[in-house]
């Protein structure tokens, strides 16, 4: 079934991620998984996973930073159409602008804007944290088995607000609307931790190791 890169740009813990991705690889029979940085690595890849902890423009300038790595990326998804996962500010950089700490451009796949959450009732806290309810809207050949109720893991301060509502499939309800998963085409991106949400995520990894477009 191919080679599975997750991208590592020093930006986040990656064990966690390395060992679900690797346990339903096997699983599924869906070929290796490794964890790299090289470009190289990107452009062999059939399947690209960019992870990210953090903030918005420091995992920006991470990536950046790692030479020739964010031009691999954008080749493989947006020119041969290789699928892709965004996890958490992986998600976020989908996105055309960051606005934490300072306007920071996105790759603009999903066109929208990264803000602060604001919950209406002021006893909800941010960073939002916790386990909470996913809201499809939207379907994905990676949301395959997965529906409305079921539980996500989300550790966050900032969500995505898309220009284009169809481009939001899910989102979650933490004192209003939260975008919980952007995707259009061969991309997807999840605000929560798929590694870390139990059956839910890994049906969904194992959906993305799975998926030939």
């Amino acid at each position: 079934m191919g080679l599975t890169v997750v991208v590592d740009y020093e930006s986040g813990n990656l064990h966690s991620a390395e060992k679900a991705f690797q346990r339903m690889a096997t699983e599924t029979g869906a070929g290796e998984v490794i964890i790299s940085g090289r470009p190289e690595d990107v452009t062999r890849a059939d399947r690209i996973v960019l992870p990210g902890d953090g903030a918005f423009p420091a995992c920006k300038a991470a990536l950046e930073g790692h030479s020739g790595l964010q031009e691999a990326i954008e080749e493989a998804v947006t020119r041969r159409g290789r699928p892709f996962m965004g996890i958490c500010i992986g998600m976020q950089m989908m996105a055309s602008l960051g606005r934490e700490y300072r306007d920071t451009p996105g790759f603009g796949w999903i066109p929208g804007e990264v803000v602060p959450i604001t919950p209406a009732d002021p006893a909800l806290k941010v960073p939002h944290m916790g386990w909470n309810d996913l809201i499809l809207s939207g379907t994905h050949p990676v949301l395959a088995g997965v529906a409305s109720g079921d539980h996500a893991y989300f550790v966050h301060s900032y969500q995505v607000r898309v220009s284009d509502p169809a481009q939001r499939l899910a989102h979650a309800d933490y004192g209003g609307d939260v975008t919980a998963i952007i995707g259009r085409d061969t991309m997807i991106g999840t605000q929560f931790h798929p590694e870390k949400s139990q059956q839910t995520g890994l049906r969904m990894i194992a959906n993305f190791l799975t998926w030939a477009p």
